[in-house]
């Protein structure tokens, strides 16, 4: 299994739970590609209605219940306001009919919607604009930490047998007799390479799944056309919204969201074509412009600029490129899935909601190129690591009376779910751990020491941008914690004064090339 996102989590999970030997490698942390660039959403997908995709929403609606279920605290129900304006591109009716369809596609098994008048919509959200409001639908789905939940899965795929390895890349393909046969793969870290053998490989590493596909076949066309999607994030006081908005953009009429995001709003997402090199994708000032002028138009009070903005970041979402010939949000996310050479498995397209179900129809066309039925998947019974929870509300009560601090409580639980008592007991031996990463957040260095210890966190950027969001959440993108944790971090790594000095700067360059904002 080549690539540590979602999809490549999800596979190595099927496939190690159905007896399967598995191998996962990534050639930099896990999620640190589009699965950590996304709008921190499982959601039913309602604007695929629009391009007629009911098969993905209903099987989005599934997957929606299914994750809640088997990971209850990191896909939790939220509420969404759409509101409707005089001359709306979705107007009242359209939007009703929609989320009616929406509801049926759910099988009537989440939350309906609701419609709302005018009074409603400003109850609701009261610093939305006013002017021209005719009403507005109340809507559910569930917010999620993209990063945490790909974290969980790749842990699920371990305890279930799967070696999983982050910071190795896949440097060449082995052959034998005309197939694919394995993978030569080198440690990032410390470039010592090593051949894993294998009798199927599978290629899941989205906006880089040409490349792999071009050591097979230095001939290979593009199979996978990247659509860029940035998102802001801004300091909630500003915004002022409740809960998540749905807004149609004014400038163009694209489907676009401002979530809730703990002290934070995210406002997102564009969506543009871009043949960028995926570790060089960036936000440039025009995709802020964009943003921040729509919620801007939505919420006049808000008056955001680009001072506003703690963060901006990008991401490629890997569209089939047969598939992506128009407009690039209304190209499919559906999935392809083929065997691009004797031996090696292609995925393409999909999205996170799904990633699950996608994983189980791969692992199914795994079992036959192994040459045997498919075996049944258990992948939507069993809970992922920390998922056994029965009530997340009772156990933040719980976390809440053994910290002392609610913000910390709901961050543990919220996380790792039922582990959380693991990573608050180093605490226990040593005080020291329970002091936040960054003043003012619910970061504890002991979570740094539970992703060293349990996590496979390697580097600053691991421990900072990937297993605590603090790089997402401070205006200098984590440098000063960076420098602050280095040389407690290299003491548990055992690093020499000189790996400390070079973790802090590799740090820096990681931090720059994902949150640089660059000019048009």
């Amino acid at each position: 299994m080549i690539g540590g996102g979602i999809t490549g989590a999800g596979v190595a999970r099927d496939a190690a739970l159905r007896g399967l030997r598995v191998a996962l490698v990534e050639q930099h942390d896990y999620a640190s590609g589009t699965s950590s660039r996304s709008s921190r959403l499982v959601h039913g997908g309602v604007r695929y209605l629009e391009h007629g995709e009911l098969g993905l929403v209903f099987e989005s609606s599934r997957e929606r219940r299914t994750l809640q279920r088997i990971a209850p605290h990191l896909v939790r129900p939220l509420a969404f306001t759409w509101p409707v304006y005089e001359g709306a591109r979705v107007p009242r009716w359209k939007l009703g009919a929609g989320l009616l369809l929406y509801d049926v596609l759910s099988l009537f098994r989440n939350r309906r919607h609701e419609r709302l008048d005018a009074r409603a919509v400003h109850a609701s959200e009261p610093t939305l604009r006013t002017e021209a409001l005719v009403g507005g639908a109340r809507y559910w789905d569930a917010a999620t930490d993209d990063i945490r939940l790909t974290l969980a899965t790749v842990l699920s795929a371990q305890r279930a047998g799967a070696v999983v390895l982050n910071h190795a890349r896949v440097v060449g393909l082995v052959r034998r007799d005309g197939r694919v046969a394995g993978a030569t793969v080198a440690n990032t870290l410390d470039d010592a390479t090593t051949t894993v053998h294998a009798r199927v490989v599978v290629n899941a590493t989205g906006p880089w799944s040409d490349d792999v596909e071009r050591m097979a076949d230095g001939q290979a066309g593009a199979a996978v056309r990247g659509s860029k999607g940035v998102h802001v994030s801004v300091p909630r006081a500003r915004v002022g919204n409740t809960s998540a908005v749905t807004l149609t953009a004014p400038q163009d009429g694209r489907v676009m969201f401002v979530l809730p995001a703990g002290y934070y709003t995210i406002i997102g997402t564009t969506d543009s074509y871009d043949a960028s090199r995926p570790e060089e994708v960036h936000a440039t000032s025009a995709d802020v412009t964009y943003l921040l002028d729509a919620a801007n138009h939505y919420f006049p009070a808000a008056q955001l600029t680009e001072r506003d903005v703690v963060s901006a970041w990008a991401g490629l979402r890997p569209l089939a490129a047969p598939g992506a010939t128009g407009a690039p949000s209304s190209a499919s996310r559906e999935h392809s899935i083929v065997e691009s050479a004797p031996g090696l498995v292609r995925v393409t397209g999909g999205k996170l909601t799904t990633f699950r179900s996608m994983a189980e129809e791969i692992v199914d066309r795994v079992e036959r190129l192994l040459g045997q039925a498919p075996t049944a998947s258990r992948t939507a019974q069993l809970p992922l690591v920390g998922g056994d929870l029965r009530d997340a509300q009772e156990e933040v009560a719980h976390a809440v009376a053994a910290t002392g601090d609610e913000a910390i409580a709901r961050r543990l639980v919220l996380a790792y779910g039922t582990a959380w008592h693991g990573v608050w007991s180093l605490t226990q031996a040593d005080p020291a751990l329970a002091t936040p990463v960054e003043p003012g957040l619910p970061y504890l260095h002991a979570e740094l020491l539970h992703a060293v210890t349990h996590e496979q966190a390697s580097t600053l950027g691991d421990l900072l941008i990937r297993r605590t969001p603090v790089a997402f959440e401070t205006w200098d993108h984590g440098r000063s914690a960076a420098r602050r944790i280095a040389h407690t971090v290299g003491h548990w790594m055992r690093w020499t004064d000189v790996e400390v000095d070079d973790a802090v700067a590799s740090y820096d360059r990681e931090m720059t090339k994902i949150f640089r904002v660059a000019d048009d």
